[in-house]
């Protein structure tokens, strides 16, 4: 060959995916002489093979040491492909070729279709000789034969897997063709097992009558019972042992299970003991009862008494996958049929789905710390996560669904998906990754021909890898493949794994898992639901039908009722959910987030039968169910996000009804996400008073914009006007029931006196009116104004001023403590704040004035509380309740506010820290007074949310009672508890009260 030639062939040899191309060179030229071939005819196919360098020096070895076995699979096109295919990706393969290089013509027959089940038993019951269940040779030599004839086999296998041009859609058909040979390789091995041990065999202990008598089934569990083995794995069995009920009493049980014993032994010795040709795989009994403590063989009664009294939860599991694949069927099959019925009631043990859970990390965190990004099989993200999670969801929603109870990972995903139980998404992208994860494992154990499932870690082996899988085109890219993979499984599994309702579902009483028309209704009323009938109308409006919507509702619907029952108001919660579920209707999102969320459908029922403040929101806003997948949704949003918001609907509007009507429903929408907040914990009581607050200061200030856009003319632009909050508003201390108390001021800034007060009392009422809403009342009280209702609603700054230095009383004095500008021109709002100051921050307040006040506080204590009421119910004006706190800590302020910078503040909380750190007033007795205005303050809110009215007074019905305390994260059943807390603390705070005030 000439130098050009000879660059040329090893320009193409590296086309071909060769990569010592010297040794390449070489080798074929060797292989040329050797065999006759022309080297054109040699390479066909080399382009198959994933490591062309690894084929070409097993064909090397195999023709030095005998040729005309190659020589004739070489002339065959459909042989020379599938050695080229096999010797690249098996260093395990060509040793065995090396042995045994006959085996090589059984290639002419190879990569068209996978061998049948009846195929492969027939071939290996052939290569022992098997005749009514003996081999005709008992020696070592047919278990050889055996190990010889499976490795045969295994090769056409592995040809038609390596030759497919989709290795993984053909996936599922090859696994179930390894777990065919491996039960057809365990048959063949009884055998033989039968014929050692019984008359006639060297060292027999059994006469062969005996032992033909004896029955032992061989069960095969987890990947070889559910028909999805790999290349090399361990067999995973059961034994079990028997006779007809003659040969029981003839020979007695105790000599028929050492019979039965001693097969068993002996055919896992055939599979895996020593000889002269390698094992084939693990033949693995530790999955019997006690483990490797226990009896290898048991009698059925033996194995279901054991189950029935000792067995652990994670027995049940593996028993999931168990199916007869050796010989006596019909033991077989009454065991399977035996124990099933003990696996899908497993899901109902206590704990069950907690120890499974537990099991699945235990086997994460047993994994070497070095191995653990390259377990494929055991690892976060590997094939364990999928198989775990499948196989849970099976085992609890299988208690009441026999159609999800399937052997195979891959069966069990399509009927879960059918069922309703998983999306389609997340199932989809499951069977992806457990396709392409279980070719990889069968392209790493087909390199060595031993069990593996650590992902290499060198460069040269990840190429090989890639190239075998079809998966990829290098190593890098397989490598993150792999890493896509991990993450995505890793994400649904642990979703879906841990999701709530799996644990709900499982606990369910027997009786509760499927709702039946003729116990459901007293079933309902035991649990606490007042309306039964009406519960079971909502309940089949939701369910019925043959809609995957219906699917859905009708899984999600036991475990929901449960915590509707747990709920304040079961039967409100379940109408309201009916509700939502109509306004939302086949709307993709909803049904699939309460099934997979963390925890949506717990918190949906919580907030629904806790509050009708909330259930008629969203009613109206149903999309906002889908805040409860993440509590970062339901944490209220900045001031700085809805000013955006509001400016933006502003922006895109250009009439005040249409304006007002989107700020409406950001108001709406706010205090809802703050509702549902509150209702699970999640805020506390100064968060929820700063989310109120905030949400109210830009409803208002987005309104003042609108409103002045339509009453302002451009020719009196110049007028300023503000908007300054008073009371609970001002003090940022707001709560859901809450008024928003307010001063309107303007300043006419050159527009005509007349014509200035027209527009701000225009602007007043434009405010007034489109800050209406009829769902969820802002009521804009302007009652604390000077000279309260008998005074003009709006005046200007000054007209503030000169009353406030001239006829201003002692309670308007009081009233400013609490003033905050709010809204509208931010300079007009400087202006007043320092008149206000000047005015609540006096140098001496005066005995006359204080005197005063504790006058007008005597008299609102005996006029203004309602009639019929007991006053020490009432939370604002009652003893010991939020006037008392609030007026004990003004009148302070109004004495030492001048003097003491701390009180200068619009919080009453921060006012009365600030009276402590000045020694104004004790530690003792401004804690009792804080804890009776926060619970007052809660209680208050909490009586807004559960009835959706607002009301000052806390109600003696012990219902509504116990309501309020739940929101409160009282026990069930606290109405008590919740009315001597209030009663205690309010008691403690008047004693305290008329100490100071009146003292």
């Amino acid at each position: 060959m000439t130098t050009g030639d000879r660059s040329g062939g090893l320009t193409g040899l590296a086309r071909l995916g060769f990569s010592g191309l010297q040794a390449a060179d070489a080798a074929l030229t060797e292989l040329e002489s050797t065999l006759g071939a022309s080297r054109g005819v040699l390479l066909t196919g080399a382009a198959r093979a994933a490591d062309p360098d690894a084929a070409l020096d097993a064909l090397l070895r195999i023709a030095r040491r005998r040729s005309e076995p190659l020589r004739a699979v070489l002339a065959d096109a459909r042989a020379r492909a599938a050695a080229w295919a096999i010797l690249g990706a098996s260093h395990g393969f060509a040793d065995f070729y090396l042995r045994h290089p006959e085996e090589l013509a059984d290639l002419t027959t190879a990569g068209s279709a996978l061998p049948s089940a009846q195929t492969l038993n027939a071939e290996l019951l052939d290569a022992v000789g098997a005749v009514d269940g003996f081999a005709t040779d008992g020696s070592e030599d047919a278990w050889d034969a055996l190990r010889v004839r499976y490795r045969r086999l295994l090769a056409r296998i592995a040809a038609f897997d390596l030759l497919s041009e989709d290795p993984v859609e053909v996936l599922p058909a090859v696994s179930a063709r390894l777990a065919d040979a491996a039960a057809a390789a365990l048959e063949a091995s009884l055998c033989v097992a039968r014929t050692r041990i019984s008359g006639g065999a060297p060292g027999a202990k059994f006469p062969r009558d005996q032992v033909a008598a004896t029955r032992l089934a061989i069960i095969g569990m987890g990947k070889t019972g559910a028909r999805e083995l790999n290349y090399v794995s361990d067999v995973d069995v059961i034994f079990v042992g028997g006779a007809d009920d003659r040969t029981l009493a003839d020979v007695g049980e105790s000599r028929i299970i050492d019979i039965a014993t001693k097969l068993a032994s002996h055919t896992m010795r055939g599979i895996s003991g020593v000889e002269r040709e390698p094992p084939l795989w693990e033949v693995d009994a530790n999955l019997r009862p006690e483990g490797k403590q226990g009896a290898l063989v048991r009698t059925l009664e033996s194995h279901l008494s054991y189950y029935d009294r000792w067995a652990r939860s994670w027995e049940f599991q593996a028993l999931l996958k168990a199916r007869p694949i050796a010989g006596d069927a019909d033991l077989g099959h009454r065991y399977v049929a035996a124990v099933q019925p003990k696996v899908w009631t497993s899901g109902a043990r206590e704990n069950f789905v907690d120890s499974v859970q537990r099991m699945r990390e235990r086997v994460t965190e047993h994994i070497p710390a070095a191995d653990v990004p390259f377990q494929i099989k055991l690892g976060p993200g590997g094939i364990r996560d999928i198989e775990f999670t499948v196989q849970l969801l099976q085992l609890v929603h299988g208690l009441s669904d026999d159609r999800i109870r399937q052997r195979g990972t891959l069966e069990a995903l399509d009927a879960l998906v059918a069922e309703g139980y998983i999306g389609r998404a997340d199932a989809g992208a499951f069977a992806r990754d457990y396709r392409m994860l279980r070719v990889l494992e069968h392209r790493m154990q087909l390199s060595a021909l031993r069990r593996t499932h650590l992902m290499p870690s060198r460069p040269e082996e990840q190429r090989v890898l890639a190239r075998a899988s079809g998966l990829a085109e290098s190593g890098e890219a397989v490598w993150a493949l792999w890493e896509s993979i991990k993450r995505e499984v890793r994400e649904i599994h642990v979703r879906l794994f841990y999701r709530p309702l799996l644990s709900a579902v499982a606990a369910l009483p027997e009786e509760e898992r499927t709702l039946s028309a003729t116990q459901a209704h007293d079933r309902l009323a035991a649990i606490g639901f007042t309306d039964p009938a009406g519960a079971l109308r909502h309940i089949g409006a939701l369910t019925s039908g043959l809609s995957r919507t219906a699917t859905i509702q009708r899984h999600l619907m036991p475990v929901m009722i449960r915590w509707f029952a747990d709920g304040v108001d079961p039967d409100y919660g379940l109408l309201a959910f009916r509700r939502i579920s109509e306004r939302l209707g086949d709307t993709p999102w909803f049904l699939r987030m309460l099934r997979d969320s963390s925890g949506a459908a717990e918190s949906l029922t919580r907030v629904l039968s806790s509050s009708r403040f909330i259930g008629e929101l969203m009613e109206w806003i149903p999309e906002s169910v889908a805040w409860l997948d993440s509590e970062e949704q339901l944490r209220p949003r900045s001031g700085v996000a809805l000013q955006e918001e509001a400016r933006a609907i502003q922006t895109r509007h250009h009439t005040v009804d249409e304006a007002m009507k989107s700020v409406r429903a950001l108001r709406r929408r706010e205090l809802l996400r703050t509702a549902m907040a509150t209702v699970l914990g999640i805020l506390s009581l100064e968060e929820l008073a700063e989310a109120l607050t905030t949400i109210t200061e830009v409803t208002i200030q987005a309104t003042l914009r609108a409103v002045r856009r339509e009453v302002v003319p451009p020719e009196d632009e110049a007028l300023d006007f503000s908007v300054i909050a008073m009371g609970r508003f001002g003090g940022a201390e707001l709560g859901f029931g809450s008024d928003a108390d307010v001063l309107y001021v303007y300043r006419p800034n050159g527009v005509d006196e007349q014509r200035a007060h027209e527009l701000a009392l225009q602007l007043v009422a434009a405010l007034r009116r489109h800050s209406e809403d009829h769902r969820v009342p802002l009521d804009l009280d302007a009652d604390l104004r000077p000279e309260g209702r008998n005074g003009p609603v709006v005046r200007s700054i000054e007209a503030y001023t000169e009353y406030y230095r001239r006829w201003s009383l002692s309670w308007e004095a009081q009233a400013l403590l609490r003033a905050r500008g709010v809204a509208g021109s931010v300079k007009l709002i400087g202006e007043f704040m320092k008149l206000a100051d000047e005015v609540r921050y006096p140098a001496d307040a005066g005995i006359q004035a204080l005197r005063e006040i504790k006058r007008i506080k005597a008299r609102v204590e005996n006029e203004r509380l309602p009639q019929g009421v007991d006053r020490r119910r009432h939370l604002k004006l009652g003893p010991g309740g939020l006037s008392d706190v609030e007026w004990l800590v003004q009148i302070t302020q109004l004495a030492h506010a001048h003097a003491v910078p701390a009180l200068r503040t619009t919080s009453t909380l921060g006012a009365l820290a600030g009276a402590v750190q000045a020694g104004l007033i004790p530690d003792v007795a401004a804690s009792r007074l804080a804890e009776a205005w926060r619970l007052a303050s809660r209680l208050r809110s909490a009586n807004t949310l559960l009835s959706g009215q607002t009301s000052d007074v806390l109600p003696t019905d012990r219902r509504r009672l116990d309501g309020i305390g739940r929101l409160l994260e009282y026990p069930p059943r606290s109405a008590t508890a919740v009315d001597e807390d209030w009663l205690g603390a309010s008691r403690r705070a008047r004693r305290v009260f008329e100490k100071l005030f009146y003292g």
